[in-house]
């Protein structure tokens, strides 16, 4: 038996499966991309089946590569959070397209029971906003408008559950409907300080509580697959959503430790503890770990695109053939010549949180090109983090440095306009795939390679590069207050 840790990452955009030695080093990878489907404005799909199609592929391709299945000693899954799948108990089949975390159909149920005066309540419990973003009113949609999930449910066979929920059912043939805590707490069916699904909640939304998995910890003896897949039973021992995992993987296991992932959204969160997070700002609260029945907290801000951005200007604007070429551009030029983008393709979120709000690009002339676009795609970045951290600052916690991880991270340029803008060192490991080595960790620390996940995290975190601010004060107030304009476009 080797000490492999086998970790599956399902994302927005692509499923991969990625092998870990026991001491974090990443030993090989397979990758896959996911079909986006967007029926109508504003609605974001996937097939479910696809992503289980992908996902068993990749395992396959990543488990060869370590020499069989002998070789790998549990498995970690991360996923894409809010993403929602109905299927049936009975035949394991989907019963509708997953509607992604990204969707905003159910802005108009969201409006209703704010109008009702729910979300003081909403957010107290859960510690989330009334927004499409979560997933409680997805499962809701569903059930409203899709006569195939109406179905399921009137014969008892309806089950839900979040990406990893679908993975965990799918790998143990049926067996096994659960869902780690860190993805239950981003449903808005979850009291932060309850241990399953509230009731209460569940009423509220609509949601038949009997089509919901059993709530878990995140790291220990969780499922097991079945052994026809792989040609022998595996170990599930580490579950977590993909913002927690990449915050395990940054090692911010301490209270005020902070990072922020640039993947297809942006996401900060700052470990908080065992205090269940209460925000004043629009920020949001939710589960970090849970091992052992025990808790520990984070208050979380999320942006809702970002890498998104520069995937839009490559193939809707046909601006950048490869994301690479933002950096050589920005580099390009001395500045955006003015430009400013304000990225909200799919709504603003934290701390603003505007569901109606649409993308704007302020400052074009004849001497805007495809560099000053790109670059002003880029400062958008700092410019949404910088929000963030007045929000969290206005909170009671200021951050001191930042982790950053994500595709986007790679980009040197980024980096350091992120460190200019915020004024204070960010951080950021030789291994960018923090969220997939986040799972790794918790995974190890499940199966029992190591004696617990803060053993796990010191062991296997990697060497980092430190960005210190270098901008020129008067330069970055003129592009916050050019952000502050363009804000007011929107």
């Amino acid at each position: 038996m080797s000490d492999y840790i086998l970790v599956l990452d399902e994302g927005t955009t692509s499923t991969r499966a990625m092998l870990f030695a026991s001491d974090g080093v990443l030993v090989a990878s397979a990758q896959q991309e996911l079909t986006q489907h967007y029926p109508q404005a504003g609605w974001v799909e996937h097939d479910a089946s696809e992503i289980w199609d992908k996902t068993l592929a990749c395992a396959h391709e990543a488990i060869a590569k370590a020499g069989g299945a002998a070789m790998i000693a549990a498995i970690g899954i991360t996923n894409q959070r809010e993403t929602v799948v109905a299927w049936d108990k009975q035949t394991g089949e989907p019963l509708t397209r997953a509607i992604v975390w990204q969707d905003r159909r159910t802005q108009p149920f969201c409006a209703q029971l704010r109008e009702a005066g729910h979300e003081e309540q909403v957010q107290a419990a859960t510690g989330l906003l009334l927004d499409p973003y979560f997933s409680g009113t997805k499962m809701r949609w569903m059930l409203d408008n899709v006569a195939s999930v109406q179905a399921a449910n009137t014969a008892g066979t309806l089950a839900f559950g979040t990406v990893e929920s679908w993975l965990v059912f799918k790998l143990t043939g049926g067996q096994t409907h659960i869902t780690d805590a860190s993805n239950a707490s981003r449903t808005l069916l979850l009291d932060l300080e309850g241990a399953q699904f509230d009731p209460d909640l569940c009423a509220m939304f609509g949601v038949p509580q009997e089509a919901l998995p059993r709530v878990t910890d995140m790291s220990g003896a969780l499922a097991v697959t079945r052994p026809e897949l792989f040609g022998r039973e595996i170990a599930i021992t580490g579950l977590a959503g993909d913002q927690q995992a990449a915050t395990i993987g940054q090692a911010c296991l301490s209270p005020g430790e902070t990072k922020a992932t640039y993947g297809t959204g942006a996401f900060v969160l700052t470990n908080q503890g065992g205090d269940v997070p209460r925000s004043h700002n629009r920020l949001l609260g939710t589960v970090l770990t849970q091992i052992d029945g025990a808790r520990s907290y984070a208050i979380e801000g999320s942006v809702f695109v970002a890498g998104s951005l520069v995937q839009w200007l490559r193939d809707s604007l046909g601006i950048v053939a490869a994301a690479s070429e933002t950096e050589t551009l920005a580099r390009s030029i001395p500045d955006s010549g003015g430009v400013t983008i304000v990225p909200a393709l799919s709504g603003l979120g934290a701390p603003h949180w505007n569901a109606d709000a649409r993308a704007v690009i302020t400052g074009l002339s004849f001497a805007s090109g495809k560099a000053q676009i790109a670059r002003a795609a880029l400062e958008a970045m700092a410019h949404q983090t910088h929000d963030l951290a007045n929000a969290f600052a206005a909170d009671g916690t200021a951050w001191e440095s930042v982790r950053i991880d994500g595709g986007m991270a790679a980009n040197d340029w980024m980096a350091q306009d992120l460190a200019d803008i915020l004024g204070m060192g960010v951080e950021r490991p030789d291994c960018v795939e923090t969220t997939a080595l986040g799972a790794a960790m918790l995974a190890a620390a499940g199966a029992g390679l190591y004696p617990d996940l803060a053993s796990a995290a010191q062991e296997m975190r990697g060497q980092l590069t430190r960005f210190e601010p270098a901008m020129d004060g008067a330069v970055r107030a003129a592009r916050l207050a050019a952000w502050e304009k363009a804000l007011g476009a929107v």
